[in-house]
């Protein structure tokens, strides 16, 4: 009983924070479609305040109720004024408040490429076009197929929702495994890296290319629930007593001068992430073998 009303108290806390942010995230980006570029700039980081305030609130209810026990391995030198591309494993929804908890007020604020169709979910989706949040249409190679005269138009869209991105420092995040890791979904895959699925390299290269070289550095975040993968009501309730997180920064000088359109540098982009994706297996190896009960040196929270 206490559990489910931690859990109660917790999600109430997220619904109210959220109420009372999204209405001025809102009424912001709506002052955002007059077409005077610096009150457009203005707003942009008005937004990004109230969401990083917004985050600040919410780590403070998940140390409040939630009671996860943080173990943040020793961090790369960070900063709020860098472009950053932000990748992870992806294994529950948790995992985005667990990047926000440790990035928030480091790095620039984080913003995800959304599916187009989400734009449609109440009062979130409007909040996240306010954000910026670029809304990507992905095509499939069958329907390009049937339609090659729109051969090319997911990397214009994208291109266009980055351009603001260039007057201040972003961090893009993405998960390029494309969906929650499940042991089912491994074994569908065929997948050889333990604990992982395939890394998708798409959505790098295109948000790469979209920003034109301004993202110069990568932060490879690897998070471990040694106690096994919660959901999110689990989170709420206080049922997850830990979490590890390790951040790997790595220069991204030299891959934006790949062309991922072509055929013989999208090998060696594939390539270079599935070098990044074995070394990450290793850490999760590293960090399941130590146990659900090992002691830390690095910081807690």
């Amino acid at each position: 009983m206490l559990s489910l009303f931690r859990g109660v108290v917790a999600l109430s806390g997220y619904v109210a924070n959220t109420l009372f942010c999204a209405p001025l995230v809102l009424l912001l980006g709506m002052v955002k479609l007059l077409p005077i570029p610096t009150l457009r700039r203005g707003c942009s980081i008005l937004v990004d305040e109230i969401a990083t305030f917004w985050i600040s609130v919410n780590n403070l209810n998940q140390r409040l109720l939630s009671r996860t026990q943080m173990i943040t391995h020793a961090l790369p030198p960070l900063s709020p004024k860098q472009w950053y591309l932000v990748i992870s494993n992806h294994q529950s929804w948790v995992d985005i408040l667990l990047l926000q908890r440790v990035f928030n007020r480091k790095i620039p604020f984080l913003k995800f490429f959304l599916k187009r169709e989400l734009i449609f979910v109440p009062v979130l989706g409007l909040a996240w076009w306010a954000l910026d949040f670029p809304f990507m249409r992905r095509y499939s190679k069958a329907f390009l197929a049937k339609n090659p005269h729109l051969r090319g138009r997911d990397q214009a869209t994208t291109r266009k929702a980055c351009e603001k991105f260039h007057h201040q420092p972003v961090s893009v995040m993405n998960f390029v495994e494309g969906t929650r890791f499940t042991p089912v979904k491994q074994q569908r895959q065929e997948s050889p890296f333990p604990n992982l699925l395939k890394p998708k390299v798409g959505g790098i290269a295109l948000a790469l290319d979209a920003m034109g070289g301004k993202l110069d550095t990568l932060l490879d975040v690897t998070i471990h629930y040694p106690h096994g993968i919660p959901t999110f009501w689990d989170y709420l309730c206080g049922r997850v007593p830990r979490v590890e997180v390790m951040v790997e920064s790595h220069s991204l000088t030299e891959v934006n001068r790949w062309n991922y359109q072509k055929r013989e540098e999208r090998t060696v982009y594939q390539s270079w992430l599935n070098q990044i994706w074995q070394q990450k297996a290793v850490k999760l190896a590293s960090l399941t073998q130590s146990g659900p009960d090992s002691q830390q040196p690095d910081s807690k929270e």
